[in-house]
């Protein structure tokens, strides 16, 4: 459904060492963008091939209008994890890099049985979540 999401960006530098960390735990690399300098002042991890044809990517940048970044109330992304283990890394390596909790990793039975999830706000006051679903205990 969604080719990519874009937050805004007060500072470009602390949101690449926020987003390496946090999306890096959950195996998501930096879009090479190098060779297109219509992408100057942008960050995207995920997916980005054959100038955007193939995209499935998370970008950050200043807003458009000049104004500083801003959270939208009630806007969340949650992403994919494949273990709790990524999820708990996501979570930690988040907080280290200047994110904030909005929920420490665990089940949550009142979404699903199997509803794994943690969730965090970026330096910019964005809300992430790292979901990882199939496993009612951790995996050993």
């Amino acid at each position: 459904m969604f080719t990519y999401v874009c937050f805004g960006s007060s500072d470009l530098q602390r949101s690449c060492r926020f987003y390496d960390a946090a999306l890096g735990a959950l195996g998501l690399t930096r879009c090479d963008i190098s060779q297109d300098p219509n992408w100057a002042g942008w960050a995207g991890w995920g997916t980005y091939e054959r100038g955007g044809q193939h995209e499935v990517a998370l970008w950050v940048c200043q807003p458009f209008n000049g104004q500083p970044a801003s959270a939208g109330n009630g806007t969340m992304v949650a992403l994919k994890a494949r273990s709790w283990l990524e999820v708990e890394q996501f979570h930690a390596q988040a907080l280290a890099q200047g994110g904030t909790s909005e929920g420490a990793p665990g089940l949550r039975p009142q979404y699903n049985p199997d509803f794994y999830a943690a969730y965090v706000r970026d330096p910019d006051g964005n809300k992430l979540a790292a979901v990882c679903r199939g496993f009612t205990q951790p995996q050993r």
